[in-house]
């Protein structure tokens, strides 16, 4: 993905982002939370950004939904599985996160899901991301949490929970991969990450709403089962949080919630 040119390889994530099933429904869930964000029906006459989209399934949701899109990455074969299919509304740029060919204020919304923990500079990412956003926009933000038990590329328990040796180790012993690239981080990390964006926690308005904010994938199993105020005791191991973030002030337009998005205490920058 975007700016990990040192980490991964294609072969390494292509099978995550060949899961088009997969992606699709990631996307809707990310399309639900940014519509109730701005209260809208769709994103028609938005401009979008759309960091690390490898093979360009969300991408291609977010156009469908309305937007007039741009999929970055430096995933050279994904791309060109993005193209092969080439939408009209979506263009596709190779380029690195960390350093977008891009003039600053040119989008109403990024997307950045699930990216942070292959790319070797998040923040200059993140730094990014409010050069480009405008005044008023808004980035999605998928962040995965150190934390979580079972990690999610190597299907592991604790292996993120480790330091970088010990879980190369763990993940060669069971044959998973020869090292354990991704680095995540635990929430206050997640902070610092968003530093200078106003930011709203969406995780459990979507936990608490799966059907309409399109997210029956966040909670699996027998936990589905479970009210989802049960499943906030489970906070400190969520495996994604779901933040929106602005580098202006947010208030959701929506509608009410059963359970309202929060703010999220990040630092300013500086």
């Amino acid at each position: 993905m975007t700016g990990r040119e040192a980490q991964l390889t294609y072969s390494d994530i292509q099978p995550l982002m060949h899961d088009e099933t997969g992606r699709r429904t990631k996307a809707r869930k990310i399309i639900r939370v940014v519509q109730h964000v701005l209260g809208r029906a769709d994103l028609t006459g938005l401009r979008a950004l759309d960091i690390g989209c490898s093979t360009g399934y969300i991408t291609d949701e977010v156009r469908r939904a309305g937007a007039t899109v741009v999929g970055v990455d430096i995933d050279v074969a994904g791309l060109a599985a993005a193209r092969a299919r080439q939408p009209a509304g979506i263009t596709w740029l190779s380029a690195d996160g960390s350093a977008l060919p891009i003039a600053d204020a040119s989008f109403d919304l990024v997307v950045f899901n699930q990216i942070y923990e292959h790319v070797v500079d998040p923040q200059a990412v993140m730094t990014e991301i409010r050069r480009v956003l405008v005044p008023g926009g808004i980035v999605y933000l998928g962040l995965g949490n150190r934390l979580t038990i079972i990690e999610p590329h190597v299907r592991l328990p604790f292996a993120s929970w480790l330091p970088a040796g010990l879980a190369d180790r763990y993940v060669r012993v069971f044959g998973r991969a020869d090292r354990y690239h991704e680095r995540f981080r635990t929430r206050p990390g997640l902070q610092q990450l968003a530093r200078g964006l106003h930011v709203l926690d969406y995780t459990w308005t979507a936990v608490a709403e799966p059907a309409r904010f399109g997210a029956e994938d966040v909670v699996g199993g027998a936990l589905r089962r479970l009210p989802w105020q049960a499943l906030r005791l489970l906070a400190p191991i969520v495996p994604t949080y779901l933040w929106v973030g602005s580098p202006t002030q947010l208030t959701p337009a929506g509608g009410p919630c059963v359970s309202p998005p929060r703010p999220v205490r990040t630092p300013p920058i500086g």
